[in-house]
């Protein structure tokens, strides 16, 4: 099912598509000398936003949990790229072990782990999943919503608590899809000739979007130099606040004053370019996901007059962590729809490949607001295994190859953000 796209046809979007498909060449030989300077995420997912006359990241993900959205004809492509992914890592392995999220009860969390695995094991690994729950003391079977079983197990230290592993299973891999929002448990941390992936600093407990979008904002100027376009049309402005109690208003100047730049920024582009629409930020932690914690401001003097209920939703996320640090994030309105519900299309990698991806849709939801909320639906992207060759002679916005590829030209400049990120915040740098 492929969303109509109401602007597709006119306005700034239509030109940029134009050009990133007319140097295409120059695009892919670009990112080749990029991932020979720089080491790709493990994986990665990409929230993105078309505006009809922008199309930019809005959030990246470095532990994706949707795996199991993605349409099975990308399956042969996604094990291609998991055994590109750990060639790079354990060219010998033969062990891999998973750690997935502790709430391993939701059915369709676990439909992604059994996603994860399949494509794993088809690379020719043995897959076993380990729980950081202090609740999982011995093998327990877990039933998928196809009646099929998962058996997650107590991790253990082993070789003298050197290596981690569980009983009888020692892996040359260890992949996390758990995000570590509620901290870095000690059995991660001091293992001796393993590969963690990803990193610990990937981790929300030491991540911060703000950081992310910083490094988003060079490769999006040396891409916009490259293909001869204003770097804002793939990039949304940004600012962080830290120090922020939303129960007792402090941090509460620094909201306000940045809300009201964002806004006077987004404005002059607005009248730059002839754009009609009321623009509006996005606030929300700058450490965190599901999509916990988000408000769309789009006068300054509305951070003063939240409401008790409002101040309790942005304080606190996923795991009961409290908010302190907040990323403001230019507002960019979504005009896909499917089926007349609001959508947004997210791009799933694994190594620098682009290996599908879904709208998120959401029925109940604005243009302007955050759809990664209860009530979503996810509609498989029709990629194909050609979606990296665009149809030139088609009308850009108009094919669905042509309007792929540039979703996943996007995508992959917010994958090469996230490897910049990586190696600028990595706390033991010399492993570059």
């Amino acid at each position: 099912m492929v969303p109509h796209l109401v602007t597709a046809q006119n306005g700034p979007l239509l030109e940029l598509e134009k050009k990133i498909l007319a140097a295409t060449p120059a695009i892919e030989r670009w990112f080749r000398l990029e991932w020979q300077e720089h080491t790709p995420p493990f994986y990665c997912s990409v929230d993105l936003r078309n505006a009809g006359y922008k199309l930019a990241p809005v959030d990246t993900n470095l532990f994706p949990g949707g795996f199991n959205n993605l349409a099975t004809e990308m399956l042969p492509l996604s094990v291609q790229a998991a055994m590109a992914a750990i060639d790079k890592y354990c060219p010998d392995a033969r062990n891999l072990l998973l750690i997935p999220e502790s709430h391993t009860r939701n059915p369709h969390y676990l439909q992604n782990v059994a996603r994860l695995m399949q494509i794993f094991r088809q690379t020719g690994l043995h897959v076993r999943l380990g729980s950081l729950s202090p609740e999982i003391t011995e093998p327990t079977p877990l039933a998928l919503p196809d009646g099929n079983m998962l058996v997650i197990e107590p991790l253990v230290r082993l070789n003298n608590g050197r290596r981690l592993g569980l009983k009888d299973f020692d892996p040359c891999t260890i992949l996390l899809n758990n995000d570590l929002s509620a901290g870095i448990p000690a059995i991660l941390e001091d293992l001796h000739e393993q590969s963690l992936l990803p990193p610990l600093h990937a981790g929300w407990a030491l991540r911060r979007k703000s950081n992310h979008f910083a490094a988003y904002d060079d490769v999006a100027k040396k891409f916009g130099k490259l293909i001869d376009v204003d770097p804002w049309m793939l990039n949304p402005f940004f600012n962080k606040c830290g120090d922020i109690n939303f129960h007792d208003g402090s941090g509460e100047d620094c909201l306000v004053n940045n809300v009201d730049v964002l806004l006077a920024k987004i404005r002059k582009k607005y009248k730059e370019y002839g754009i009609k629409e009321k623009p509006f930020v996005i606030v929300k932690p700058d450490a965190g996901t599901y999509g916990m914690g988000v408000m769309t401001v789009r006068d300054a003097a509305e951070v003063r007059e939240l409401s008790r209920k409002q101040r309790n939703k942005m304080s606190v996320i996923k795991d009961g962590q409290e908010v302190h640090d907040v990323i403001l994030q230019e507002g960019v309105p979504t005009f896909e729809t499917v089926q007349e519900a609001v959508a947004e299309p997210v791009v799933y990698m694994i190594d620098r490949y682009v290996v599908g991806g879904f709208y998120r849709v959401h029925a109940e939801r604005g243009v302007d607001q955050n759809l990664n909320a209860p009530g979503s639906q996810f509609v498989p992207l029709a990629f194909t295994q050609q979606h990296t060759l665009p149809d030139p002679k088609a009308n850009p916005g108009s094919a669905a190859p042509n309007r792929f590829y540039v979703y996943g030209v996007v995508a992959r400049l917010a994958l090469l953000a996230a490897s910049l990120e990586m190696e600028r915040t990595d706390p033991n740098p010399e492993v570059y």
